[in-house]
């Protein structure tokens, strides 16, 4: 079993990787009191395999704990475990920066104590914990899709790939954008099937109303743009580490032209090996 400790200097992002960690299939907690730690291990071989990754965030909050540690960490490898510290840091002034900016007090902050002072004394607190460390990620120029990156490159399988959740979302705009779209396209370009007498009552899911929306070249060009777009900003949007991502095409009413182009581009996702679901907002409106 992967048991790994995330420690380290409060502000410097330890929350975030055990984010990203939870991506990676992680079971993660939060603050776990160090004397607790060999009792939660035991716990987890004795469920025979279902916790086979887990990581715990301790910090300075477990003042006490701390002297006891490094001394749990042999008990913890004396036992069926691959125990292992991730030590996250930054610089002062990047920490400053950040407590600044969330303001909110440091752990060590007391009367009279600047934020200065209290990031100084939780370093030499836990300079023997950072001697011990496997891992030390430096934050201070990092953005999220930066730590993202790092963490999944130190801690994901090997052969393991980042993977991002699309949804394809169909809609009308006479019902309004949706909210959660990150990427809008407009299919009011195309010849509308609701204006064929035949078509009128059936979706875009329906085979006639797809032929009738691809048998114009616009819409086959307009297809192939857009897989040619989302092969390119995909492995960008990974990179930077978003996680999902929701496309939306829009037509007037929700029903045909939308549809029809959002359930082609989800099935040209799903052959591609990515995850992709279809979502036709608008379909019965």
């Amino acid at each position: 079993m992967n048991f790994l400790i995330i420690t380290g200097l409060s502000g410097a992002g330890k929350s975030r990787a055990a984010d990203v960690l939870e991506d990676l299939d992680y079971y993660c907690v939060d603050n776990m009191p160090v004397a607790l730690m060999p009792r939660f291990a035991e716990l987890c071989l004795a469920t025979r395999g279902r916790y086979e990754k887990v990581a715990l965030v301790t910090d300075v909050r477990e003042r006490d704990g701390f002297n006891e540690l490094l001394g749990m960490l042999d008990e913890l490898r004396g036992m069926d475990l691959n125990c292992q510290i991730l030590y996250m840091t930054a610089d002062r002034r990047t920490l400053i920066r950040r407590y600044k900016e969330s303001r909110r007090p440091h752990p060590l902050s007391a009367r009279g104590v600047s934020v200065e002072e209290a990031v100084q004394k939780e370093e030499e607190l836990l300079a023997p914990v950072r001697e011990r460390a496997d891992f030390i990620v430096d934050t201070s120029s990092y953005t999220l899709g930066m730590l993202q990156h790092k963490i999944f490159s130190l801690f994901a399988g090997e052969g393991e790939q980042r993977e991002i959740d699309i949804t394809v979302m169909s809609f009308g705009y006479k019902h309004g954008i949706p909210m959660e779209a990150d990427l809008v396209f407009d299919a009011r370009f195309l010849p509308n099937p609701y204006y064929v007498e035949r078509l009128q009552p059936m979706s875009g899911m329906d085979l006639p109303v797809a032929e009738f929306v691809f048998g114009y070249q616009q819409a086959r060009s307009f297809l192939e743009k857009l897989e040619d777009m989302m092969a390119f900003l995909l492995p960008l949007y990974i990179e930077e580490g978003k996680l999902s991502l929701t496309l939306a095409i829009g037509c007037t009413g929700g029903r045909h032209r939308s549809v029809a182009l959002a359930s082609a581009l989800n099935d040209h996702f799903v052959a591609s090996g990515l995850r992709s679901v279809l979502v036709n907002r608008d379909i019965d409106k």
